[in-house]
């Protein structure tokens, strides 16, 4: 079990990131407009994966702003932003923030990620939400760099998820 911080106040996550060189295991999310979205359907791709406990938070906001912007020069590349969002949420946020160059996707309806991916908070305030990780996937599907951030109010290590591309 991972341990993250919260304002200096530890909270445990229920297992593990996957590994860098380890195959990213397939997952499927929801779109804002309600279709879906697999990471196995994405092979041939690249895909950073964002994920964090809710778009309604400002480093949470942040995080999506920023993949945005730094998506938009990158070749072959899908950045998904999962979070337990409802879709209307994200695509409420997407839409008034002019992002159009990440994929908001909800894990609303599909918890089996939660085990796959290790990012469940499993006490404190944000039990039950993900704790705030990056996953940045070759196009064979290996994970290349893996990020657990290490305390849920700090952004994430946009420079070392991007080096990997």
């Amino acid at each position: 079990m991972a341990t993250v911080t919260l304002k200096g106040n530890p909270i445990n996550i229920k297992g593990n990131l996957p590994a860098k060189g380890g195959e990213a295991p397939c997952f499927t999310a929801v779109k804002t407009d309600l279709s879906e979205v697999s990471l196995c359907d994405l092979k041939g791709k690249r895909v950073i994966l964002n994920i964090f406990p809710s778009v309604d938070t400002g480093v949470c906001a942040q995080s999506v702003r920023e993949f945005n912007a730094k998506a938009a020069g990158l070749e072959n590349t899908v950045v998904l932003c999962l979070s337990k969002d409802l879709p209307f949420a994200l695509g409420r946020f997407c839409g008034a923030e002019g992002l159009d160059k990440v994929v908001p996707a909800s894990l609303f309806r599909y918890p089996a990620f939660e085990d796959k991916y290790g990012v469940v908070m499993v006490d404190g305030p944000l039990a039950g939400l993900l704790a705030r990780s990056v996953v940045v996937v070759d196009t064979d599907g290996k994970v290349l760099h893996s990020e657990l951030v290490p305390e849920i109010t700090q952004e994430p290590d946009y420079a070392a998820a991007l080096a990997v591309l």
